[in-house]
C-alpha cells in the first residue's frame, strides 16, 4: 500500500495518547475496496466458521451477558445479505486468515510501528476484525486485552469509553476472571454513563482505544462498517499472566495486592504464573 493511512496530524495524535489514553484519528482506509460489502460478503464464505459471528443487536442492555446476547434467527450469511433491515451485528474475526486482508493489517500497522515500538516494545500477536451493524445496533460495555484501532468505512457510530482498568467498572476479580477464560462483557449501572468519554466516528474517522478501557458502542442511522486492528505487547502478556496468578493466590484464600496499570510492570508475577504452568500446576 503505497500511500499513507494516517495523516501527519493523525501521527500526533496517536503519539500524544499511546498507551493509556483514547485518540480521535483521520484515516484513508474509507473507499478501500477490500471494506465494501460485495467484498466482506465475499470474505464470510471463504473464513473458518469459527471465526464468525452474529447476533441480535438493536435495543440490548448495556450489562448483558454474553450468555444472554440473543440469536437473530438468520445464518451470519443472510445476515450480512439482509443487514439494513435485522437489527444485528456480525463479527468477521481473524480476517488475516486471508492474504489479502492479512496483507492489508500488515500495511497499515507497519506505518505507526515505530511510534508503537519506541513505548511498548515489538507490536505482537497482530489481528484484525470487521464489524459490520445493522442502524442503531448496540454492542455492550465491555473491554479488551489487546491495543486497538477501530477504522469507520460505512455509516457512523458512537464508542463511549472509560479510563483505562476503571475500578468502579472493572474489579480485579473481573480482569482474573476474564484471563482464566470467563466472558468479556461487563455489568452496567446507569450511574457510570455521565463519566463516559464519547467518541463518533464517520468514514474515514477512527478512534484508538487503549488496552483494558471500559467502552460500549451504539451505530446511528446507517449500516455500519468498522475494520478493527489489534496489537499485543510484552507488557501486556505481563499483565494477564499476573492476573492468572492472581486468581491461584486467591483461590488459595489470599488477598492478592491489585495487578499495575502501566507503566508498572507484573513480571515477577507473571514469571511465577508461567513457572507453575510449565510444571502443569
Amino acid at each position: 500500500m503505497a500511500d499513507s493511512v494516517f495523516n501527519e496530524h493523525a501521527h500526533k495524535a496517536l503519539a500524544a495518547s499511546y498507551p493509556a489514553l483514547p485518540a480521535h484519528l483521520s484515516h484513508s482506509l474509507a473507499s478501500h475496496p477490500l471494506l465494501d460489502m460485495e467484498a466482506l460478503a465475499g470474505l464470510a464464505t471463504r473464513m473458518r466458521p469459527e471465526t464468525l459471528e452474529h447476533n441480535a443487536a438493536v435495543d440490548l442492555p448495556l450489562g448483558i451477558s454474553n450468555a444472554d446476547t440473543p440469536v437473530n434467527g438468520l445464518s451470519v450469511h443472510d445476515t450480512i445479505a439482509r443487514i439494513d433491515e435485522c437489527g444485528s451485528w456480525v463479527l468477521l474475526k481473524s480476517i488475516e486468515q486471508d492474504p489479502s486482508y492479512a496483507s492489508l493489517m500488515r500495511d497499515v500497522l507497519a506505518e505507526i510501528a515505530p511510534l508503537i515500538e519506541q513505548v511498548t516494545g515489538p507490536m505482537l500477536r497482530m489481528e484484525g476484525f470487521i464489524f459490520i451493524s445493522s442502524p442503531h445496533a448496540v454492542t455492550p460495555l465491555h473491554f479488551d486485552p489487546e491495543y486497538n484501532i477501530l477504522f469507520q468505512a460505512r455509516g457512523s457510530k458512537t464508542m463511549n469509553l472509560f479510563p483505562v482498568a476503571d475500578p468502579d467498572i472493572i474489579g480485579q476479580q473481573f480482569f482474573e476472571q476474564y484471563f482464566a477464560g470467563g466472558p468479556r462483557n461487563l455489568p452496567w449501572q446507569e450511574e457510570w454513563a455521565a463519566r463516559a468519554n464519547p467518541i463518533s466516528i464517520v468514514p474515514g474517522e477512527a478512534i484508538y482505544v487503549p488496552l483494558l478501557a471500559p467502552h460500549w458502542v451504539q451505530t446511528h442511522d446507517q449500516v455500519s462498517v468498522s475494520l478493527s486492528l489489534t496489537w499485543r505487547s510484552e507488557w501486556s502478556f505481563h499483565h494477564a499472566d499476573a492476573c492468572r496468578f492472581n486468581r491461584r493466590l486467591r483461590r488459595l484464600g489470599v488477598s492478592p495486592r491489585p495487578t499495575a496499570i502501566y507503566p508498572v510492570n507484573n513480571k515477577i508475577k507473571s514469571y511465577c504464573q508461567r513457572a507453575l504452568t510449565r510444571l502443569g500446576g
